[in-house]
């Protein structure tokens, strides 16, 4: 962001400039364009609002500014301690009929257009308030009282779609007044949010969420706009999206009961979803995982080491670590890198899931039945055995480290390691049966 930029909006705020309708809407429009400098605003408006004392103009400066940041409590106290000028009253106006203080809103218009502020605006100001009131044929009375150059202007063909709409008129006449507006300004939130919102009802679902997101890339940013699209992003799944629309609203509402309950909601939803994901996920691996290893064109040599090792399946593989593949008789570095490219071809590795391996032999090793020194044997480093150098280096390749890990394995799986044959293979039967054991099958 340019310095320039940055000083312009916070000389805006605290100078005693020039302060009207033109520099509001350069003030909004610095902020649609780039959201990073409401921050500017609200570090600018904090500093303007912690002077000691300020003059009536500061005041409405005071109070325009917090009613752009979303605080309308603050802009009324504000605004009621101005200079009573046009723009004072105008915007009094437009923070009570926010705050749903309809008659007051009324009061603070005419008082505006009596100060001197756009007579037309100041109307269709009143039309808004009225409507939102319930006094919707009123609303329009005043509408049809009005004629001109202002019949032409976006806000002026929003009001009349939004009152024909409020009292149960012809629908396409709605939307041809909304179409109208967005026509005669692209960037007017009302006619944006009223087109989304007849296009969403009809289920045209693409067009309202390009109308909704129109209006929320505004500043103010659309209320009924910003929560509107996060219902439509939650029903497209987009929950990040939708999440991003209620933080918007709390930004500047921050007790906003709607948008909070939905944020909840987005969030419990995106846990789901996530949850959702993830168990497909599990089940495509589960299906891959079970592919038999003799639906591949292996080598002669690989499948014999695959088949004498029980392994069966690509979970299996997964379950198996390079060493103890490569502790396989006449299983070597070309196999080895065989079964590698076979498993990456489908996004697995060797021994990716040997965290994983149970095997079904351990339980009884740890049995409650057992008794201490069992256990404690079980524990023992396989050194203990003091076994020849040939089997020790045996032990190693396969990954034995402790006389329980060496107790199941069985007499073949010893055999299918590498220099491992009867005569190493007797060695251990009788290093064990002196401890009293067994190799498992034995």
């Amino acid at each position: 962001m340019s310095e320039v930029l940055e000083f312009d909006i916070k000389q805006l705020v605290v100078s005693n400039s020039t302060f009207g309708p033109q520099e509001i809407k350069r003030l909004t429009d610095a902020i649609a364009e780039d959201y990073s400098n409401y921050g500017l605003l609200r570090d600018a408006v904090g500093e303007l609002d912690d002077q000691p004392e300020r003059s009536p103009a500061s005041e409405v400066r005071l109070g325009v500014c917090s009613y752009l940041l979303g605080r309308y409590s603050r802009a009324i106290e504000a605004l009621k301690s101005g200079d009573g000028g046009a723009l004072t009253h105008f915007y009094l106006g437009k923070s009570h009929l926010i705050q749903e203080n309809f008659d007051a809103a009324v009061e603070s218009f005419i008082s505006a257009r009596t100060a001197g502020y756009n007579p037309d605006l100041c109307v269709l100001a009143r039309v808004e308030a009225l409507r939102y009131a319930g006094k919707s044929e009123g609303a329009l009375q005043l509408l049809d009282e009005l004629s001109g150059a202002v019949e032409q202007t976006a806000e002026y063909l929003y009001q009349r779609g939004a009152t024909v709409a409020a009292l149960g008129g012809n629908p396409e006449e709605v939307v041809a007044l909304y179409e109208r507006a967005v026509e005669t300004d692209g960037a007017h939130a009302g006619a944006l949010f009223g087109l989304a919102l007849e296009n969403d009802r009809r289920g045209n679902d693409a067009t309202a969420m390009n109308l909704y997101d129109r209006a929320t890339g505004l500043f103010p940013a659309h209320l009924g706009s910003l929560l509107n699209l996060g219902i439509m992003y939650e029903d497209w799944q987009e929950y990040d999206r939708a999440r991003r629309c209620y933080m918007r609203i709390l930004q500047v509402y921050p007790s906003h009961g709607q948008a909070r309950l939905f944020l909840k909601d987005t969030e419990a939803s995106q846990d789901m979803y996530c949850d959702e994901e993830a168990q497909r996920h599990r089940d495509r691996l589960a299906q891959i995982l079970s592919i038999p290893v003799t639906d591949f064109e292996l080598s002669v040599r690989s499948r014999n080491c695959l088949q004498k090792m029980g392994v069966e399946t690509l979970g299996d593989l997964t379950r198996t670590t390079e060493q103890e593949l490569l502790a396989s008789k006449n299983f070597g570095e070309t196999s080895l890198v065989e079964i590698r490219e076979m498993l990456i071809a489908r996004g697995l590795s060797l021994g990716q899931l040997a965290h994983e391996r149970i095997i079904e032999e351990e339980q009884p090793y740890i049995s409650e039945s057992m008794s201490a020194d069992e256990k404690v044997m079980r524990d023992r480093p396989i050194a203990d055995l003091n076994l020849s150098v040939r089997a020790r280096k045996c032990m190693t390749r396969i990954g034995v480290s402790t006389i329980g890990e060496l107790l199941r394995r069985t007499g073949d799986e010893l055999l299918e390691c590498k220099n491992f044959g009867v005569t190493s293979l007797n060695e251990v039967r009788e290093k064990l049966t002196i401890q009293d054991l067994k190799l498992r099958g034995d």
